[in-house]
């Protein structure tokens, strides 16, 4: 695969630009203020300089892009300009791109080259957006940092010793750093949320089953489903709110769907008609001091936009029980694939635990050993839960909460993620419970936005998670935008 030759950079596409939406550049491509191929070149300038520090990206096919800006042009010209027309875009390389390598990290899918896009791939491209490369994950997308023998450590571009997150660790760092217009990402216990928040970015993880996952990796092609997995779920990481409608009206829909997607509106749009409620549970899930501020701060901001916010509601179930079921099944798609034989050496080791241990080790051993019986019950509780936050919705428009329990973290490579630590104000925490405040959502199939809301003493960004009904995903976008109002959204990574 070919890459062009360097050359000077267009005086127009400044940084400046590079912050700007998705829906700027679409606009801009719209009033003829630059071609497509003119778009692409300048993004493609700034990846060859930017990203040999960052690694967010990994495979490439710029030949391609060339040849679908002219299409783009051409339909432009004509007066036939699709939604996404001509817009640069990386996607997470879990999601597989026709012709296009998608390894998901994993050094046995290194030749991987798909013969069909995934469909929600297909969707982006058939809106007029041109696939320009595939962003950097863990293997087979199983950590919260990003980096696999195959591409190497992708950094985070506020600060290159730390890591975007994982598993679309380079999906945010290609966003936040202008290396596209926006991300199509995935999340299962966080992988959307986790990096939005530790790069400053909006992200929607999204209804579950609202955008199809089909040609998403895992599971691995040879073992390809037709209905996606359970918590999994596709969705955008942007530099702006209405990306992230934008990218959801293109993309969402069902498996077999002819046309654009019936999407509920947004409940409430007002921030003086909207109740929320305001989540921080320091005994069983404490975070650090400047990511709990954040969570505060926007409450706040939207208290004085005139919504109500309860500090006292909460949906009635336990956290700690919502989050053991979650861990459980977790563990239990993790197992997917494995061999038999290291399923029950971790099973084994669960005669070393008590039988309600909460550690995680603990919970990974009970996990392999999940019987028919134990599941049954664990989805009765499940049902419980789902009710309890129908309940809730109710009464209250959104949760805000958490995204996670610390900023950006460390390059944390310790072979045993059971021996890792965040660092945070609340003291050393296990690594996992990266995966406590992203449960919630996941478990219940709810939809959850990322917005920013400032940064920390460091200059690390901190972001806000808001939780919403089933469906009401654009309910979740909309309280993002008044948010994104009101504190002043995407903020970009100093230059290098």
């Amino acid at each position: 695969m070919s890459e062009p030759t360097r050359k000077a950079g267009f005086k127009a596409f400044d940084e400046e630009f590079f912050a700007a939406s998705a829906i700027d550049w679409r606009h801009g491509l719209g009033q003829r203020k630059f071609s497509a191929r003119e778009l692409l070149d300048a993004v493609w300038e700034r990846i060859l300089q930017r990203n040999p520090a960052i690694n967010a990206l990994a495979a490439y096919d710029f030949e391609a892009a060339m040849r679908a800006a002219a299409v783009a042009d051409a339909r432009f010209d004509r007066g036939e300009a699709r939604a996404l027309e001509g817009l640069p875009i990386t996607v997470k390389d879990s999601f597989e791109t026709q012709g296009l390598t998608t390894s998901c990290g994993a050094m046995e899918l290194a030749d991987h080259r798909p013969r069909s896009d995934a469909l929600a791939v297909a969707r982006l491209r058939a809106a007029g957006a041109i696939v320009l490369a595939k962003s950097n994950v863990p293997r087979l997308t199983g950590d919260f940092q990003t980096y696999s023998e195959l591409y190497g450590v992708s950094a985070n571009p506020f600060d290159l010793s730390r890591s975007p997150g994982g598993s679309s660790g380079g999906a945010a760092a290609s966003a936040a750093s202008g290396f596209c217009a926006f991300e199509l990402a995935s999340d299962l216990g966080g992988s959307i949320r986790w990096p939005a928040h530790a790069c400053g970015l909006f992200g929607l993880k999204t209804s579950w089953g609202q955008i199809p996952l089909f040609g998403h990796i895992p599971p691995l092609p040879a073992m390809r489903l037709k209905n996606p997995p359970d918590l999994a779920v596709a969705g955008p990481l942007a530099r702006s709110s209405g990306d992230l409608d934008l990218v959801l009206s293109v993309a969402a829909g069902p498996l077999n769907a002819q046309g654009p997607a019936f999407l509920r509106k947004a409940r409430k749009t007002r921030p003086e008609d909207l109740r929320l409620a305001l989540w921080l549970e320091p005994g069983f899930a404490p975070v650090d001091a400047a990511v709990a501020y954040g969570v505060l701060m926007a409450a706040e901001a939207l208290r004085k936009a005139g919504a109500r916010v309860d500090v006292a509601a909460r949906p009635a179930f336990s956290f700690r029980e919502a989050f053991e079921i979650y861990a459980f099944l977790n563990f239990a798609i993790g197992f997917a694939g494995t061999p038999a034989e290291a399923r029950e050496e971790i099973a084994a080791c669960g005669k070393f635990f008590d039988a309600d241990d909460p550690s995680y080790p603990a919970m990974q051993a009970r996990a392999a050993r999940l019987d028919a019986a134990v599941f049954s019950r664990m989805m009765e509780r499940r049902t419980a839960i789902d009710k309890a936050f129908a309940a809730f919705f109710a009464e209250y428009d959104a949760i805000l909460c958490p995204p996670a329990p610390c900023a950006a973290i460390r390059h944390d490579f310790t072979p045993d993620f059971f021996a890792r630590r965040l660092e945070t104000s609340a003291g050393a925490l296990p690594y996992y419970d990266l995966l406590k405040w992203a449960s919630l959502a996941s478990l219940a199939r709810l939809p959850a936005a990322v917005a920013p809301v400032g940064r920390d003493a460091s200059g690390l960004p901190c972001g806000v998670q808001i939780l919403c009904a089933f469906d009401e995903d654009r309910s979740a976008v909309a309280i993002a935008a008044l948010l994104e109002k009101e504190l002043g959204g995407f903020c970009a990574p100093p230059s290098p």
